[in-house]
């Protein structure tokens, strides 16, 4: 799965404005990128009142897809998804995530947008990897807030330099959480998968494969 990295900061902040401004730099340097915000706003209409899709969700449709020869738009209720899961789900062909929001998600990189000491976020947030500031403050990555390109740069280094996906490139989540998986594991594991599907009718010539297992009962039990 691509890597997250979300701004946070309080309302106001500028974490919106910084990571549009990354975002600018990161797609100049050649990379498929995709942005997931989050917000506490809730009844907030995305559509025009008498659509058909409006119809259809004035009739009560639990998620709406709209599709046109240049856009996709979904519509769906809110949902307890982990940021894991929504980017797996919805952005698999992505470089890179940016995320705005999501203070909460864990094992995510998060770059926090601040302009208060006392009002900082890092001692209680987990994941905190670099701060954006116009204070003077001691950390190890800080960047001021008209530094995107540089912001940039560090992402491009830290997340997209480091190595290239395998070959046979699998993600795995389970219950939201993404599990690492090292090379060789990935390796066997798509090999084994390939291997079962060989044999099916109309595989051949497949690039990409999704597998969704739904338990009817936890794992452990007998």
């Amino acid at each position: 799965m691509a890597p997250i990295i979300t701004f946070i900061g309080w309302h106001d902040s500028g974490k919106n404005s910084l990571a549009v401004q990354v975002v600018s730099h990161l797609k100049a340097f050649g990379y498929k990128v995709a942005v997931i915000k989050s917000s506490n706003e809730a009844g907030i209409i995305f559509d025009t009142p008498g659509t058909d899709t409006d119809k259809h969700r004035q009739a009560g449709a639990d998620s709406i897809l709209f599709v046109a020869p240049d856009q996709m738009v979904l519509q769906t209720k809110g949902s307890d998804l982990s940021l894991n899961t929504l980017v797996h789900r919805f952005f698999p062909d992505a470089d890179i995530i940016i995320g705005v929001g999501f203070k909460g998600a864990r094992r995510v990189s998060k770059i926090e947008v601040v302009h208060d000491k006392n009002q900082m976020m890092r001692s209680e947030v987990h994941g905190v990897i670099a701060v954006a500031t116009d204070l003077d403050i001691a950390a190890e990555h800080v960047f001021r807030l008209d530094q995107s390109e540089e912001l940039a740069y560090f992402i491009r280094k830290r997340f997209l330099l480091a190595g290239r996906r395998p070959e046979n490139s699998v993600s795995l989540l389970v219950d939201g959480k993404n599990i690492p998986l090292k090379p060789f594991v990935q390796e066997v594991l798509a090999g084994t998968i390939v291997g079962f599907i060989d044999s099916l009718k109309f595989a051949d010539g497949a690039t990409e494969i999704d597998l969704r297992i739904k338990l009817d009962r936890p794992v452990g039990t007998p």
